[in-house]
């Protein structure tokens, strides 16, 4: 029942997750949101739903290591593995924001993160409610420096959009769907966990954050296929901007999240921010304002050391 539970959770997230996507892109382009910022605010918070559910239910339910796995996991698949995927199948042009502004922001938001539960080991209502307020400013100046350039803004045809009922409709059953796939998969986890003998960490960073960034992985080699590689970029960077600032923010505001397994802090929060260094130079330095095929199957092979090293 297991593995029933943690393939129907990942299906059912992934059907919940491309549902809101849509819904969620149509109010986008109703508000005549720019392309980037839809990837940096839109479509991340879209596609950053599935973690935000299942590090709730996680954490209501006392898993609060598959929390943590979760969110630090998905983070680091949406760098090496997402982003190395998308890039070998087609290079990706970088627009010179994101290693200007974007980059810098995400990894402010992953040492905040790092700060807050390094120091009592613990992630509070507080240092929660710090993170949320960082995440409306966050979205505020994308919107505002999005309402400034001209040249960004997309150009919106009312043929183009949906009626808005099913724009509702899209959004309504994308939240149904992430909530009952959320609960399969955190269960489906556990259970996993238990029959392997393994830490409910090791599930939370390998299979439950995988699972959770597919639709990252979905959006992304969509958006770089259609040609809006910097929509492609930008999903990835601003959702994890969002799994730290949204996910574990909102979810702190629920219940005080104490890190259990020493492993978090001592290896996978390092093993991040390595990562999330590593991108930077290839961004603006390798092949400017390019990530290329070999630079994408660096970035593949760096996370399945990082697997090789957790399992």
């Amino acid at each position: 029942m297991a593995y029933v539970k943690l393939i129907a959770g990942i299906l059912i997230l992934l059907l919940g997750g491309d549902f809101l996507v849509r819904g969620a892109v149509e109010l986008a382009l109703r508000l005549k949101i720019s392309v980037l910022v839809v990837g940096l605010t839109v479509v991340s918070f879209a596609t950053s739903a599935p973690e935000l559910l299942v590090s709730v239910d996680a954490a209501l339910n006392g898993h609060v290591d598959i929390s943590f796995a979760n969110v630090i996991g998905s983070n680091i698949a949406n760098i090496a593995l997402i982003l190395g995927v998308t890039a070998i199948i087609l290079p990706l042009t970088v627009d010179p924001k994101t290693y200007r502004l974007d980059w810098w922001i995400m990894l402010f938001v992953s040492i905040v993160l790092y700060l807050f539960i390094f120091w009592d080991k613990e992630l509070t209502f507080w240092e929660g409610l710090i993170m949320v307020i960082l995440l409306i400013a966050y979205n505020v100046l994308m919107i505002r420096s999005s309402r400034k350039s001209q040249k960004s803004e997309i150009p919106v045809e009312k043929a183009k959009l949906k009626k808005p009922w099913l724009m509702l409709f899209f959004l309504l059953t994308g939240i149904v769907g992430l909530k009952f796939g959320s609960d399969f998969l955190v269960d489906g986890a556990v259970e996993l966990a238990s029959q392997w003998g393994v830490s409910e960490r090791i599930i939370g960073i390998t299979v439950v954050s995988i699972g959770t960034s597919l639709p990252e992985l979905a959006a992304s080699v969509v958006a770089s296929v259609k040609g809006q590689q910097d929509l492609s970029v930008g999903n990835l960077i601003g959702s994890n901007i969002f799994n730290v600032l949204a996910v574990l923010g909102i979810t702190s505001l629920i219940t005080d999240l104490p890190v259990q397994s020493p492993d978090l802090l001592s290896f996978d929060f390092p093993s991040l921010l390595v990562i999330s260094l590593l991108l930077y130079p290839m961004m603006r330095y390798f092949d400017k304002g390019m990530i290329t095929r070999g630079e994408g199957f660096f970035l593949f092979i760096v996370y399945c050391v990082y697997i090789y090293f957790v399992i």
